[in-house]
């Protein structure tokens, strides 16, 4: 399968369809972390170049809920926001994945389909990641381990924390690839 790894600039996603033997290529504005198949520009450029999957990642900093206190200041920024992700769910590409934290998506644009945590598969913390879904089934759990840690939530700030809290578990990304990655359409 042809899969855009939309708004990844780590290249943890892409590299786990790879592995699967898919031809996924990532698209950020900014450098991929990972040597690999990467498109470093603007994602709306591309979306019409015929790709089978897409899972996308759109900033959060003006649509997650743990920002609340400030979103009486960032109205307009918080509207382009939602519009870009509307862009991508109705992106003509046939399964859509689309994930964010807990935000203002859920009540602007729809709920979403699934709510998965990390220690779901195989890390020991909590980050609440929603996922609204487009002709593909909710993430079945791989790995659920004891630990709850608030890891992501506490890092102490500094000027690539938000690199650091946007990046998807690994395990995550092995059972997007493993169960999503296995055939070309699921019906929902």
């Amino acid at each position: 399968m042809k899969i855009l790894i939309a708004c990844e600039f780590s290249g943890i996603v892409r590299e786990a369809f790879r592995r699967k033997g898919h031809d996924a290529w990532s698209c950020d504005l900014l450098d991929s972390e990972i040597p690999g198949p990467h498109i470093k520009g603007d994602v709306r450029e591309i979306l019409k170049d015929g790709w089978d999957m897409m899972i996308a990642h759109p900033p959060c900093t003006h649509l997650a809920v743990s920002g609340a206190a400030w979103f009486k200041y960032k109205q307009k920024e918080q509207e382009e926001a939602l519009e870009f992700v509307r862009l991508l769910l109705n992106a003509p590409i046939q399964q859509i994945a689309l994930e964010n934290p807990v935000s203002i998506i859920s009540t602007r644009i729809r709920k979403p389909d699934q709510i998965i945590q990390p220690w779901m598969f195989g890390h020991g913390e909590t980050k609440a990641t929603c996922l609204w879904l487009k002709n593909l089934p909710k993430l079945q759990p791989t790995n659920i381990v004891e630990g709850r840690e608030h890891r992501i939530h506490n890092m102490p700030p500094n000027k690539n924390r938000w690199k650091d809290r946007s990046r998807t578990f690994s395990g995550i990304a092995e059972a997007m690839a493993q169960q999503w990655g296995r055939s070309c359409i699921w019906k929902t």
